[in-house]
């Protein structure tokens, strides 16, 4: 699994710290914590969860303190029980200190999305159907919660407005309708970049279909209606159902209309933090 690129999680990392620290610090560590101290820090999960995110973590402590060091750490996309230790570090405690809150609020919001993922991709387990996060996604942190979607067996949809053209409702409107905004779109895409369309009717696939789309958005389309549309498609491109699907009915939309992908908002904007903790003990110095 390919882990988010360095300096996205570099630039995350500092903006969390210095919204955390401001300009003084962390005035109780500073005055109770002596500079010479060391500890060990153990982050935990309080309930059952999908690991995501503990490198991340770790750079936060890290960017404190370079001396602290990786003990042990839970693979990304495994499976913890409540109790079970996510990640160990070692190092100076002050910064274990200062660095618990920004740690486990990425821990935590991590965590959650690979979950609520993990739980969506078991509940297609055995058909055609795959799952894709889309855009919806908290500003600055795309690449790691993208991340995190991928930790809990998730697809990425494109990642932003460059990777992919989407043709939908508002395009098709100021284009003159599906077939026209295709044909303009894909005369004017680099190569390798792929065009997906969205349509609410067949008429709207017939189109896409005759102009080359390469993927076929349904959006919001009733359950008879997604089969029809899906089968229509198959062989002539990939389809995918999306619009306010809840994680929940994932299974039984792949299982009644073998649509090739289920894309939600739901993964990332709808997935409750996971519940972690941190303890400190104290440890030798180095």
């Amino acid at each position: 699994m390919e882990p988010p690129p360095a300096d996205a999680v570099e630039r995350v990392v500092a903006a969390a710290l210095e919204e955390d620290l401001g300009n003084v610090g962390d005035v109780t560590t500073a005055a109770l914590v002596p500079e010479d101290a060391w500890a060990e820090a153990i982050l935990q999960a309080e309930e059952p969860l999908t690991a995501a995110g503990a490198a991340v973590a770790l750079r936060v402590f890290q960017r404190l303190d370079s001396r602290v060091v990786d003990v042990a750490s839970a693979p990304d996309g495994s499976s913890l029980a409540a109790g079970d230790v996510l990640l160990r570090v070692r190092g100076p405690a002050r910064a274990l200190l200062v660095g618990e809150r920004t740690a486990l609020n990425l821990l935590g919001r991590l965590c959650g999305i690979a979950t609520r993922t993990q739980r969506a991709v078991e509940q297609v387990r055995g058909t055609r159907t795959r799952i894709f996060d889309t855009r919806k996604t908290t500003p600055g942190l795309r690449l790691l919660e993208k991340y995190a979607v991928r930790c809990g067996g998730g697809e990425n949809h494109r990642l932003g407005l460059y990777d992919m053209a989407l043709i939908k409702e508002n395009h098709i409107a100021l284009a003159g309708g599906v077939g026209e905004a295709v044909r303009t779109v894909r005369r004017t895409l680099p190569p390798g970049v792929r065009l997906q369309v969205e349509v609410t009717d067949l008429a709207g696939l017939d189109a896409a279909l005759a102009a080359g789309a390469d993927l076929i958005l349904f959006d919001n389309m009733p359950l008879p209606l997604l089969k029809a549309a899906a089968e229509r498609a198959r062989g002539k491109a990939e389809t995918e159902a999306s619009g306010g699907i809840r994680p929940e009915a994932v299974g039984e939309i792949a299982r009644q209309t073998g649509v090739d992908r289920i894309s939600l908002g739901a993964l990332t904007r709808g997935a409750v933090w996971a519940d972690l903790s941190m303890d400190l003990v104290p440890a030798p110095g180095a």
